[in-house]
């Protein structure tokens, strides 16, 4: 038997209605890549463990007896991880092109962080997937987070790849030293920017982030505008974080003109 190239990490949460599809395309697009599937559960009280357990027992279950999060979760699972490399992604996702020139992508280069792949919607329909790092002029509408270039607001890329500088933490495949040399998810927060901060931690270190387009998965993105506020909190922690001095309160200003926009939007009942 060949050596665990690459640990599949994921993090559920009472996920059970997505699992079947998630591990079955898994199981079908890893196809000639010596690979594990880790899974930490967030104390899920839907029957996902038992499900797991009986479907797919090959799989590393972790069953926390409390909600970690997000980056707590990853944590906990890649330090059970075997493989050189680790694919981070999420519960509710079915990837649809085989995974092996990704994992080759990373293989090529020791310059490499993270790579990403396009992200579709459930009617297979093109999404967001990268973004820019957050300063004054996008903080005002977290929109501009995503104004990256045309290719990206359209999905019509020209390209074979493109580096940018953060990727969704629903799909991040890495080299597992680059994780841990960076020392994983930041833990303080709990869900939403913590893959902004982590890609921010990798160029930090010196390393790249790459989108591939070519290669897609479906993610049924259980994000809604009633999540705006855990948002806003996530970019005002990874202001505390990474800027300092004038810049930071430029940053922490345009946040809070965002802030009291969407107040008003709200009370107004505007869109």
């Amino acid at each position: 038997m060949k050596d665990i190239e690459l640990s599949v990490i994921i993090v559920n949460y009472n996920g059970l209605k997505h699992l079947k599809a998630c591990f079955d395309a898994l199981h079908d697009k890893l196809q000639g890549i010596p690979y594990e599937i880790i899974v930490t559960d967030n104390n899920s009280a839907d029957d996902s463990c038992a499900y797991i357990k009986t479907n797919y027992p090959t799989t590393v279950l972790i069953e926390s007896k409390d909600n970690l999060g997000f980056g707590k979760g990853n944590n906990v699972a890649v330090q059970k991880a075997k493989g050189q490399y680790l694919l981070l992604i999420n519960n509710d996702t079915i990837v649809l092109d085989n995974l092996a020139p990704v994992v080759n992508t990373l293989k090529s280069t020791t310059t490499l962080g993270a790579v990403g792949i396009t992200m579709l919607n459930a009617k297979k329909q093109y999404m967001y997937a990268v973004g820019n790092f957050p300063k004054p002029g996008n903080l005002v509408r977290i929109k501009n987070l995503f104004n990256v270039n045309k290719a990206f607001k359209t999905g019509i890329f020209t390209k074979s790849q493109y580096e940018v500088d953060w990727l969704t933490g629903s799909f991040l495949m890495m080299p597992k030293n680059v994780y841990n040399e960076i020392g994983g998810f930041d833990e303080d927060y709990f869900m939403y920017v913590e893959d902004v901060d982590f890609c921010k931690k990798i160029q930090e270190h010196g390393y790249k982030r790459l989108f591939l387009p070519q290669y897609r998965y479906i993610h049924f993105v259980g994000y809604n505008n009633s999540k705006d506020h855990l948002i806003v909190n996530g970019l005002s922690l990874y202001i505390q974080k990474h800027t300092t001095g004038v810049y930071k309160q430029l940053c922490m200003a345009a946040l809070q003109i965002n802030k009291t926009v969407k107040w008003f939007k709200k009370t107004l009942n505007l869109k």
